[in-house]
């Protein structure tokens, strides 16, 4: 049974990330096919066509690597300065211009006359631009639809006031660990010595009515190592507790790798789900996003934890992982002793983060990623339209072909990238859960 919802998991997953890619392609070709340009293929996946079809003039595919998709539009490069696009030449020069030269063949080997006024190329910028937001953009609809009914519609868990474990003793946070025990040399934690119990409710510290533990929380770490009069409801009875919280070190909140010195007590708070208002889920939504932009800055110095995992070393929880790696997580919840509707929600905040990633992902301005594009389109509204605000000569298309050694190299990367982390995730994968 364990294993079918393994697989079960990941093919609903996968069955996921295959809609959002189709999506994400779809934005790119509605508007391009909107705005007169010519589409002639839509795939979902790379490599071998494993089914086709043709509509008009565009082919509609599957290939048989489900690891992304692409919509072909017409003339995505200009030809060079002077030169007829229907005449098609080699270059003769070094090897970086024929490399550039050489991609401008394969771009005009399909191009007839009568294509002449529906290439990309020739297309205002703001279409062209409108035309390469449009897929990251679907993807963060996706993200805003997912985390939106998640929230509203499930609920995201809460930390109540109720009291679900008492610690022992003081463990540094940088030795914290589930296996970690407490030793003779460690100091009783403050809630043990003053007697706190699991199920107590804290009503009141230092005289402040407690309504939410968000609201304790900030009241414990500013009480640093000064005495405390906690207010708790117990079997219906409301008893008083005296202790005196500790410094301690402690993360700075969770997720993060920064440790700070505050206030200690030693408690641990009971969790409940409870449906959230579009607000928070706009707001949850944008913390995902300053953590990924984040993440998306240290992905460098997380990818070489990653390589040293490959050889033995050890695998961060928050380590980037590949669609297998997260195929394998997906599986993995699927088979877990969670509820059908914690499964469910878990799943689907995988999904959606996984496409606010791939949004923020492609919105970086760099070939052969649509940012790379939408800048270009971003320069050539720009550089238009001062030639013509001082009465300069028209600048003409921006020429994104000759960028397209740093897009190897790029793309280069990315598949290298790409790679290792599938080897990790192989060799090495994150795990959820213990066993």
């Amino acid at each position: 049974m364990s294993v079918l919802l393994t697989i079960l998991g990941i093919v609903l997953f996968v069955a996921g990330v295959l809609i959002s890619v189709a999506l994400h392609e779809m934005g790119h070709m509605l508007p391009a096919k909107a705005f007169g340009m010519k589409v002639t293929q839509f795939f979902v996946g790379f490599g071998r066509t494993i089914w086709s079809v043709k509509r008009g003039e565009t082919e509609y595919g599957i290939k048989a690597i489900p690891a992304g998709g692409f919509v072909r539009i017409i003339g995505m490069m200009p030809p060079a300065k002077g030169q007829d696009p229907t005449k098609v030449r080699k270059a003769n020069t070094g090897p970086i211009q024929s490399m550039v030269e050489n991609a401008r063949t394969a771009e005009y080997e399909t191009i007839s006359p009568e294509d002449d006024g529906r290439l990309f190329y020739q297309k205002v910028w703001w279409k062209k631009l409108i035309v390469m937001a449009s897929g990251p953009l679907v993807n963060v609809l996706i993200a805003v639809v997912l985390f939106t009914g998640l929230f509203t519609i499930y609920g995201d868990s809460v930390a109540q006031t109720t009291i679900s474990t008492v610690t022992d003793c003081v463990i540094p946070a940088d030795q914290a660990s589930p296996d970690r025990k407490c030793l003779d040399s460690d100091k009783p934690s403050p809630a043990k010595q003053a007697g706190f119990q699991v199920g107590d409710k804290i009503v009141a510290f230092n005289g402040t009515t407690i309504n939410s533990w968000d609201q304790l929380t900030p009241l414990i770490r500013a009480n640093t190592d000064k005495a405390a009069t906690i207010v708790v409801e117990r079997n219906g009875q409301q008893v008083t507790l005296h202790t005196s919280t500790i410094v301690n070190q402690v993360l700075d909140k969770p997720g993060s790798d920064k440790y700070v010195s505050v206030g200690f007590l030693g408690v641990s708070p009971e969790s409940k789900v409870e449906r959230q208002s579009v607000g928070y889920a706009l707001d949850k939504m944008g913390g995902y996003t300053v953590s990924t932009i984040q993440a998306l800055g240290q992905f460098p110095q997380k990818l070489v934890g990653v390589a040293k995992s490959i050889v033995g070393g050890e695998r961060d929880q928050d380590s980037p992982m590949s669609v297998v790696g997260a195929s394998r997580v997906a599986g993995e919840i699927a088979s877990s002793d969670l509820n059908v509707g914690a499964k469910a929600a878990t799943l689907i905040l995988l999904l959606a983060s996984l496409n606010l990633f791939l949004a923020l992902f492609n919105f970086i301005p760099l070939l052969p990623l649509d940012g790379g594009h939408m800048i270009g389109a971003i320069w050539e509204g720009i550089r238009r339209g001062l030639a013509k605000l001082f009465g300069r000569p028209d600048p003409g298309y921006v020429d994104v072909a000759k960028l397209l050694p740093i897009a190897y190299v790029a793309a280069s990367v990315i598949v290298v990238m790409g790679v290792l982390l599938v080897i990790a995730d192989i060799v090495n994968p994150i795990k959820l859960f213990n066993g």
